[in-house]
């Protein structure tokens, strides 16, 4: 029996609403079970967070993330927290995705995001925009690639085509607007093509291109160098659909691409469409 753990997020947020939604709606695997973590929480203000929800989520996340270190569950499904209440808590982390990275002794890790029509994985996350330049090397892009293209054949793609994506407009039109895509990815890219033989990597490619491309079918995944590249057509395109997975970990961890959505907590308009969508990954992952 595989078991699959579920936090519920910021509880004054969209959490609990759209994870009961969601396992009402999934149809169980045969073979794995689904257990929610950290403790459910009573009288709530819904769209206003507080520190006692805020403890809430960060005390399911830390049972999660030991229960993935000691295998009492096979994978978790993180429902939206509010990060800022949780630095209010010494919470020291961009992102969850950063917080099982430390947790599980994970120096290996990306962030992908995949959908019903993109599949996309960063380079760089949670940073300043003008630190992306500073911070791409070769070596990384090469590293984050090799996870991307693991991730896709996992799922059962047998020649993963990856479209890595310049950084610069135009990827950097042979220099004229700036020499990171000539000096950084395109070496990056090389090194994919022989290091990772399994899958067909090409680039730098223009990103104002690319996503289309992706869409038409002419790749299977896109690796991109920093957040919104990516995240702005994939929550553009599958926002519905989307999922945010954390890629390099022993086990699965996947999530919803949305936030708390507080404004619309408990007014029954929120979608669990994402939430449905990042639970059937998590059996995927482990089926």
């Amino acid at each position: 029996m595989k078991i699959i753990g579920i936090t519920l997020g910021d509880q004054s947020g969209v959490g609990p609403e759209i994870t009961d939604a969601a396992l009402g709606n999934f149809v169980n695997p045969e073979g794995v079970h689904f257990q929610i973590l950290g403790k459910r929480l009573e009288n709530v203000t819904l769209g206003q967070p507080t520190l006692e929800t805020a403890q809430a989520a960060l005390d399911a996340l830390e049972e999660g993330a030991q229960k993935l270190k000691t295998g009492e569950i096979d994978a978790i499904v993180t429902g939206p927290v509010a990060k800022e209440a949780l630095h209010e808590l010494g919470f020291n982390f961009p992102g969850q995705t950063e917080f099982f990275a430390d947790r599980l002794a994970c120096d290996n890790h990306a962030m992908c995001l995949t959908g019903a029509t993109l599949t996309v994985a960063l380079v760089t996350i949670h940073v300043p925009l003008a630190q992306v330049p500073v911070l791409l090397s070769t070596p990384e892009i090469v590293r984050v690639g090799k996870l991307l293209a693991q991730f896709c054949l996992q799922r059962g793609i047998e020649i993963p085509r990856i479209a890595v994506c310049g950084l610069n407009p135009h990827a950097g039109e042979n220099g004229a607007f700036g020499h990171e895509d000539i000096e950084i990815v395109a070496p990056a890219v090389t090194r994919l093509n022989q290091e990772f033989p399994v899958a067909e990597f090409s680039g730098p490619h223009s990103a104002d291109t690319v996503f289309g491309q992706a869409v038409k079918g002419e790749y299977d995944a896109v690796l991109c160098m920093y957040h919104d590249q990516g995240l702005i057509p994939l929550k553009l395109l599958d926002f519905d659909t989307g999922v945010n997975t954390t890629l390099g970990l022993q086990r699965p961890r996947t999530s919803p691409d949305h936030g708390t959505a507080f404004g619309i907590a408990g007014k029954g308009t929120a979608s669990s469409s994402s939430m449905e969508h990042a639970i059937k990954l998590a059996c995927d992952l482990v089926l």
